[in-house]
């Protein structure tokens, strides 16, 4: 994923899970993207340039590409066999979302509809594997020692209700406690003494959370605003992981609800601030072990184990036989 406006008239060059990718914009400023090594020589394509045409020309001897990966030499022009993979590029949320050419759109994941309205999104880099970042977003135990906003202090660590299911494709986690003051909150009409309520959803196709945050009275009484925030968990190297969060926001009460875009906005920061304080900490645990094994879990880390099968089984598909590869960084990159 890259934010849009992130691809202008040059290509960016994106890397995912060690793999290397050239995006452009064609001639009607649609976004395409290529293996960003050309079938020639591998050079990368994304060190060249887009023509007038909208073909996308390698800086190294000239060949050029189209949308679809159709290539051309203009040196040799009845040279075959230039082409190089394409892949599919989807424009939505101020994001430009990337994958395989045969991939219905059907397969986009689903994020805010029926009343939310959508806030912003964002993207921070995680210094930490991807097994290390999805952790540290599978359990709130941490939140009175790493977050100072959302959720409850230390002194309210033993009055935390949690409950989680361990499903076929998916977990689902959800925690209620005593919200910790946070003057901030008042912009969503959360006051001192409210219970704090985190729902979410985790699956792996891709690796996303969806995350629902709402509060009420302490007599059980809703308050007007509930958040969601959808993370995307995009490993880029081995020891990088780059987040990319959609944030969005309803209202339950009709009269209030003109103010959802201006309170929209301040979820989205609310968002924002709670990943960087994540962000901020976890190259403490960068070097944490992919297996639990020797681990003394507790109750809040139940999702853990068996999301690493969830994701080695639907995510990196072990033991399955997987769907073509995404695009090397060396030089095998380039074929098709």
């Amino acid at each position: 994923m890259l934010p849009s406006r992130s691809l202008g008239k040059q290509p960016v060059r994106v890397e995912l899970a060690g793999r290397a990718y050239a995006l452009f914009r064609d001639a009607t400023g649609k976004p395409a993207a290529l293996a960003d090594a050309c079938p020639h020589r591998f050079a990368p394509l994304s060190k060249g340039k887009v023509r007038p045409d909208g073909r996308l020309q390698c800086p190294y001897h000239g060949w050029r590409f189209d949308a679809e990966g159709r290539g051309a030499n203009p040196a040799q022009p009845d040279l075959r066999h230039c082409n190089t993979r394409s892949f599919q590029v989807v424009e939505r949320y101020d994001y430009l979302w990337l994958a395989e050419k045969d991939t219905p759109l059907s397969a986009f994941p689903e994020m805010g509809g029926g009343e939310y309205v959508f806030g912003g999104a964002f993207s921070t880099l995680f210094k930490a594997p991807l097994h290390v970042s999805l952790d540290n977003f599978s359990e709130d135990e941490h939140t009175p020692y790493v977050h100072t906003r959302l959720g409850w202090d230390d002194d309210h660590a033993a009055n935390v209700t949690f409950e989680a299911r361990n499903l076929e494709d998916r977990t689902e986690v959800s925690y209620r406690a005593p919200q910790r003051p946070a003057p901030f909150l008042r912009v969503l009409g959360v006051r001192n003494g409210d219970i704090f309520r985190n729902d979410w959803v985790t699956r792996f196709d891709p690796v996303r959370s969806q995350y629902t945050v709402s509060w009420e009275t302490p007599d059980g009484t809703p308050r007007p605003f509930i958040t969601q925030a959808n993370i995307f968990f995009v490993p880029e190297t081995a020891r990088t992981t780059r987040l990319h969060a959609f944030s969005f926001l309803r209202c339950t009460i009709p009269a209030m609800r003109p103010l959802l875009p201006l309170a929209a906005k301040a979820a989205s920061a609310l968002t924002w601030w709670e990943v960087r304080d994540d962000s901020l900490f976890i190259p403490t645990v960068a070097d944490t072990p992919y297996s639990h094994k020797g681990m003394r879990l507790d109750r809040f880390d139940k999702p853990l184990v068996h999301q690493r099968r969830l994701m080695e089984r639907i995510y990196y598909r072990v033991g399955v036989e997987a769907a073509p590869a995404p695009v090397p960084l060396t030089r095998e990159a380039a074929g098709g």
